[in-house]
């Protein structure tokens, strides 16, 4: 009994330890979400504004752009998975890699070759200990996105796209991230980001007239094609730009969430090793008693026989 009572006691105070190691880390993360939330409004005015020019100018039928033009054929295509560097997220990276598969798998489905772009250490891992090849993959900023780090997989993405695919570009490019709907939920999503989808930047549109009133008249110069040129690869990294931003609260949402559910089992736990300690520590006093009392009554019992 002595042994059990001690291992508990022992359990008790490693359980306890790591209480205070996610209660902390809890805490962090709480703290890391409010600025994850106020760096995804404050790219939101800029987002909406870019998507709303964007829209005008792809609105003219006349305008033809590579970035518009689906191939006839589309024989390759990218996916840009955006995780994590870090777990203790639940589920977070799972199913962002999930989405991936089925996404992977209807476009093989479809004849197309899938091309993988990488963000996140969990990520890069994932495809490395399944031997996975992948074109390119980044780490180090899922926390704190910098729009220069954007830029540079923006700018991958669409030299890609621009290449032939017979030199090994890409036809099209999907964007799988979570995106932070609130605090209690966070959603894996898929967008096609490339070419661009005309009824997707028209839906926007609409919506935005619906909250701002009608859009203005816009006039380009010298034209509507070199305004295109200018404006859609800084769409397309203010896209993945925001989808970072989304992918970082959604991360620190996420491991919140964990953390806590880790506190309260660890807590439940002590509860649990607490009431058997207890138990154990009284099945070893009575044990004790029990030894004295029956020594002091065999001690009586020879006394009572020597005289």
């Amino acid at each position: 009994m002595a042994e059990t009572f001690q291992t508990y006691r022992r359990r008790i105070r490693s359980v306890k330890s790591t209480a205070k190691i996610t209660r902390a880390m809890e805490l962090v993360a709480a703290s890391r979400i409010v600025r994850a939330r106020q760096r995804v409004e404050a790219s939101t005015p800029y987002a909406k504004e870019i998507t709303k020019a964007v829209s005008e100018a792809a609105s003219n039928r006349s305008v033809t752009h590579p970035m518009l033009t689906e191939a006839d054929e589309p024989r390759r295509a990218a996916i840009l998975l955006i995780t994590a560097d870090r777990g203790f997220a639940g589920a977070y990276n799972a199913n962002v890699l999930k989405e991936g598969e089925a996404l992977s798998g209807l476009l093989d489905e479809q004849g197309k070759e899938v091309v993988s772009y990488v963000t996140g250490t969990k990520g890069i891992n994932w495809f490395n200990f399944r031997r996975r090849p992948y074109a390119r993959s980044w780490s180090g900023f899922s926390e704190q996105p910098r729009y220069e780090d954007a830029r540079e997989v923006g700018q991958t993405l669409i030299d890609a796209f621009l290449q032939p695919t017979d030199d090994g570009g890409v036809d099209e490019i999907h964007m799988i991230y979570t995106e932070f709907v609130s605090m209690l939920t966070q959603a894996p999503d898929v967008r096609r980001i490339l070419p661009l989808e005309l009824e997707e930047a028209e839906e926007e549109q609409q919506q935005q007239s619906e909250e701002t009133g009608p859009s203005p008249l816009y006039e380009f110069e010298p034209s509507a094609e070199e305004v295109l040129d200018t404006l859609l690869p800084r769409y397309i990294n203010a896209r993945v730009y925001n989808a970072m931003l989304q992918a970082a609260a959604s991360e620190q949402a996420a491991r919140q969430r964990a953390m806590k559910s880790a506190t309260d089992n660890a807590n439940e736990l002590v509860e649990k090793y607490t009431r058997l300690q207890n138990q154990a520590r009284q099945a070893q006093i009575t044990q004790e008693i029990s030894e004295i009392v029956g020594g002091a009554n065999a001690l009586a019992e020879s006394t009572a026989g020597s005289e």
